[in-house]
């Protein structure tokens, strides 16, 4: 099993969400978070007073999936959320030992 992980503009969420259930995705958890990267903030003005910000809002979207089905998810959301420009995101899987769903004890893939 892999758990795909994105950061993502949060414009991009809603096609992201889209392309994912066309793909037969039905669950994924979706956090806001703050970062930066290459984007590296910006300045903005508050107040007649010239502020930057170096944390930029961003989604975190984490989808649990076998293993087989990793390389078509990350490129259904790389597909998804690509505009081309600085601040797309980023994605990354990382392997995961043994998932348990908790209302009915299933263990691995039938948790998922």
């Amino acid at each position: 099993m892999r758990l795909i992980t994105a950061i993502l503009q949060p414009a991009a969420l809603e096609g992201v969400q889209i392309a994912l259930a066309q793909h037969g995705i039905n669950g994924m958890t979706v956090s806001d978070c703050t970062g930066y990267g290459r984007q590296s903030g910006h300045t903005e003005v508050y107040r007649g007073s010239e502020v930057t910000i170096d944390f930029i809002g961003k989604m975190r979207l984490e989808i649990l999936v076998a293993d087989a089905e990793a390389g078509p998810v990350i490129d259904v959301i790389a597909q998804s959320a690509r505009t081309g420009e600085v601040g797309d995101g980023k994605i990354w899987s990382t392997p995961v030992d043994e998932v348990i769903r908790i209302r009915t004890g299933d263990r691995g893939d039938a948790a998922l």
